[in-house]
């Protein structure tokens, strides 16, 4: 490959360029690691005071302890371990190591002097449940007795008078309008309805 002349002076200007950003590199690389630890630290860690830590302002608020600032240097502060060496644990004498419940005082509440007892009122038993039977139509042959339906729930029963439904519910009366049942178990009367629907 021939080099001409205009060819040959664009070489030495990329090759001196060259040379420039390889000093220009050198030169950065090597002046960020040793010379300077001031840029290694970073700016938040630069404004902490290095020196001995300072009291801050003092205020006296009852038993509070004294705030002071916080500083990066590593001797032993001996003047501030005696003050914690002071201080005592004022607790309720519960021993933390035990496992057993904590004594809670109890109120104490002036003596009611007993007097007469009001007497309660007089009840009578409760009133018997009521029958969950519904009447709601009639189902009648000429020559033959009057016949009804009932229900309960989804259970469906055709009696006639005298009949028993559901081993329990007896059929006394049936008329146009309602029917009249006794509840077997209870001797409690009452008289059904005639319900559409």
């Amino acid at each position: 490959m021939k080099l001409g002349a205009e060819n040959r002076n664009k070489l030495i200007i990329a090759v001196v360029l060259m040379v420039v950003a390889v000093g220009l590199l050198a030169q950065w690389l090597f002046s960020s690691g040793g010379t300077s630890s001031a840029a290694s630290i970073p700016p938040s860690a630069l404004s902490i005071p290095v020196g001995p830590a300072t009291p801050a302002k003092k205020i006296n608020r009852g038993n509070k302890p004294v705030k002071t600032e916080r500083s990066l240097d590593p001797t032993l502060r001996l003047d501030l371990l005696s003050t914690s060496e002071g201080t005592k644990y004022e607790g309720k004498g519960r021993n933390i190591f035990r496992a057993e419940a904590e004594v809670i005082p109890q109120a104490k509440f002036p003596a009611i002097k007993p007097g007469p007892m009001p007497s309660p009122e007089p009840q009578g038993p409760p009133p018997p449940p009521p029958i969950p039977l519904r009447f709601y139509g009639f189902a009648s042959r000429p020559g033959e007795p009057k016949r009804i339906f009932l229900s309960q729930g989804d259970d469906v029963f055709i009696a006639k008078e005298g009949d028993i439904v559901d081993r329990r519910y007896k059929i006394l009366q049936i008329s146009p309008t309602s029917v009249e049942v006794e509840d077997v178990l209870t001797n409690n009367r009452q008289s059904l309805p005639l319900t559409q629907g």
